[in-house]
């Protein structure tokens, strides 16, 4: 699979050929995960709607739930205003974080902004 010419144009990689991709929840809208994609890994997204990345540990792509069966049916991609991130809108089957939960935002760690800081 091959990436579309004038897609291709629009993406600004990183110095390993990667761009983020943030994947939201089609249902809640919730962020489920951030992962990267190369080309081949973003056409094959596109080719067969399924959630395909680049693993940067095993330097290989890798589709979401290939081994978990917590498959990402993705409805829709789009490139941000500086080409250097996608946003990927999906139907979530089961967890999308390795640790099982839904989402790899469920921490229960969560930063202060620096207003609120003062108000604590």
């Amino acid at each position: 699979m091959t990436l579309d010419a004038a897609v291709s144009a629009r993406l600004k990689r990183n110095a390993d050929g990667l761009i983020a991709a943030v994947v939201v929840e089609h249902a809640t809208s919730d962020v489920l995960m951030m992962a990267w994609m190369n080309d081949d890994a973003l056409a094959a997204t596109l080719a067969t709607r399924r959630g395909t990345y680049w693993s940067r540990s095993r330097r290989k792509l890798w589709v979401k739930g290939e081994t978990s069966g917590h498959y990402q049916h993705v409805r829709e991609v789009r490139i941000d205003c500086d080409g250097d991130t996608v946003l990927l809108r999906v139907d979530q089957t089961g967890p999308a974080c390795h640790t099982g939960t839904h989402t790899c935002f469920d921490t229960e760690e969560r930063l202060l902004l620096a207003d609120e800081k003062e108000h604590a």
